[in-house]
């Protein structure tokens, strides 16, 4: 009787296939994060929301100040606010 000098581990094609799905997954998620970075950065600015950067709301009727927004007006060290337009 012959031994089977194969053995019942993983097969190379096995381990192959795994490590492209694995490659596959990590450019997907690095795609993925980078869009989600560009979006997050788009969902706070003051202008692409709608909104006008002011040095004060009140001095503008039909004008709320929204302070969630006013970081996109201050760069620059400028001192504006974000207002938004209330109808």
């Amino acid at each position: 009787m012959g031994m089977n000098s194969k053995g019942q581990g993983i097969s190379m094609n096995v381990i192959i296939i795994a490590a492209l799905a694995l490659l596959v997954l990590v450019v997907l998620s690095i795609i993925f994060l980078g869009r989600t970075g560009q979006w997050s950065s788009q969902t706070v600015d003051c202008v692409t929301n709608g909104g006008t950067c002011m040095d004060s709301c009140s001095d503008q009727p039909g004008y709320n100040h929204y302070p969630a927004w006013d970081a996109s007006c201050q760069e620059g060290g400028s001192e504006q606010v974000c207002c938004i337009r209330v109808a």
